[in-house]
């Protein structure tokens, strides 16, 4: 199968200190299927630098098996806990160099936007995203992991911009079409009536 009409693959990433949550998923057109969902554990004793390279190298070695066409993050919040903040802050961007490095490009989206798209509503709780998340790809059971989930929903929210992307590219396409012979025709022949009308009435 050539790459053109592989299935679209992407990877999602829910950024952590303590627990980055990853997920693979294979789009082809309305199917959609998971290849993996995983959290990466950097232990608490380890040096700040050291737990970080674990995240940079897992997202790396992810990116070099699947090969994903684009990679889609959460944009970052602001928490209330200042600390959890910095944490989700550092881990983010050694994901988004992860990413850089590995040569795939990223797409970030806001917490809205991701539970917009996979549960269709803005304010939905975690169990609910979980459950759609499990739905959508089919899943037996619900990912063991929440960090994994929420790195499957990033991953569908990006497959779901891209799709309504492509539509709205093909509907732009087809007013800017060129004209069919048979249209060329038809706006002739009621030219040529106009013209006729025109002349009837002079």
């Amino acid at each position: 199968m050539s790459r053109q009409h592989a299935p679209l693959i992407i990877l999602g990433i829910d950024p952590g200190l303590a627990k980055a949550g990853l997920g693979v998923i294979a789009c082809d057109g309305q199917t959609q299927k998971a290849l993996l969902a995983e959290a990466v554990s950097t232990p608490t004793g380890w040096p700040l630098a050291r737990r970080l390279k674990k995240i940079h190298d897992a997202i790396c070695e992810v990116a070099g098996h699947f090969r994903p066409d684009a990679a889609a993050i959460e944009t970052l919040y602001f928490a209330a806990n200042v600390r959890t903040a910095m944490q989700v802050a550092q881990a983010r961007g050694a994901a988004i160099l992860a990413t850089a490095d590995a040569g795939v490009e990223l797409f970030e989206y806001t917490p809205l936007q991701i539970k917009q798209a996979v549960a269709g509503y803005g304010r939905a709780g975690k169990d609910q995203i979980i459950k759609m998340v499990q739905v959508l790809l089919h899943l037996k059971e619900r990912p063991r992991s929440d960090h994994a989930a929420d790195a499957l929903a990033a991953a569908l929210c990006h497959a779901q911009h891209q799709r309504m992307n492509r539509l709205i590219a093909g509907a732009e396409r087809a007013e800017r079409r060129t004209p069919s012979p048979q249209d060329v025709a038809a706006e002739l022949l009621e030219l040529r009536k106009s013209l006729r009308l025109r002349k009837e009435g002079d």
